[in-house]
């Protein structure tokens, strides 16, 4: 397979047993550059677990994680990130204190190759790096549209804004892979357009792939190029949006048995 055709990322057949407990169960899959690939499932459904796996939070027992080829497993997670994956979280977990552009630069540590002392002296090459770093940041901030904010404690903001701000700390690692951990959860209908617009935008503009885990089924629909479908932790469908959403599987474990296929996707996948 040439590089060019290669996946970026290739999960195959990983299981995650916490005790007795089996959070994931042999699931596999495979993320192309520029992809957007959806994983959707019930609440506990592993979905998470996977990520935390990915980024090497959690270590499968069971199946190898690639990036570009080369197994990740055993690795560390900042090592992981240092190889172009980024994630942002289900929970915000940004320094409310701190400003939307110190938040967001927070994100570049893992691009910083000087010093902290020489940091701390501003001079020279030490100065020359942050002064591009913030500007990469500010670049960040237009490309989000949170120009007004800039400077505000991101405690005093709005939590849709709060959101595009942890969105702009991951995009800040300058990324090849993006883990985006329910990216519209507690959203009202304005912001979750807005995020959905963000999120195509990276990807055609800025050329990211992307793994989005979503309960929001309109919007994986709408924007998800494939979509991986979980339900205790093992795999019950994989394919494009119109396969998974008349897939018997998946509607059953959304809405029971007893619900036709036909009632089944339209009840279970209407915004």
């Amino acid at each position: 397979m040439s590089i060019q055709n290669q996946p970026l990322l290739e999960v195959e057949d990983i299981t995650l047993r916490f005790g007795g407990v089996t959070a994931i169960d042999g699931v596999g899959f495979h993320v192309n550059p520029e992809e957007l690939f959806a994983i959707i499932g019930p609440n506990g459904a592993g979905k998470t677990s996977i990520f935390n796996s990915i980024s090497q939070v959690y270590r499968p027992q069971e199946g190898d994680i690639r990036w570009r080829g080369d197994s990740i497993m055993g690795q560390r997670p900042d090592a992981v990130a240092r190889l172009g994956i980024a994630r942002t979280f289900q929970n915000i977990a940004l320094f409310g204190n701190m400003t939307v552009i110190d938040n967001i630069l927070t994100g570049r540590h893992i691009q910083m190759k000087e010093s902290w002392f020489a940091g701390m002296k501003w001079f020279g090459a030490a100065k020359k790096e942050e002064m591009e770093n913030r500007a990469r940041v500010e670049d960040i901030v237009d490309f989000l549209e949170i120009q007004p904010y800039r400077k505000m404690p991101v405690s005093l903001l709005p939590y849709g804004i709060q959101k595009r701000v942890e969105l702009g700390r991951a995009l800040a690692m300058d990324p090849d892979l993006l883990l985006l951990d329910e990216p519209v959860a507690g959203m009202n209908l304005e912001e979750t357009e807005d995020m959905a617009r963000f999120i195509l935008d990276i990807r055609s503009e800025l050329g990211i792939s992307m793994i989005l885990v979503e309960h929001d089924m309109g919007l994986v629909m709408d924007i998800a190029d494939r979509i991986l479908v979980v339900d205790f932790g093992k795999p019950i469908g994989t394919g494009l949006p119109d396969e998974v959403q008349s897939n018997p599987d998946v509607i059953a474990a959304y809405l029971g048995e007893d619900f036709s296929q036909d009632a089944g996707a339209a009840a279970g996948f209407s915004s």
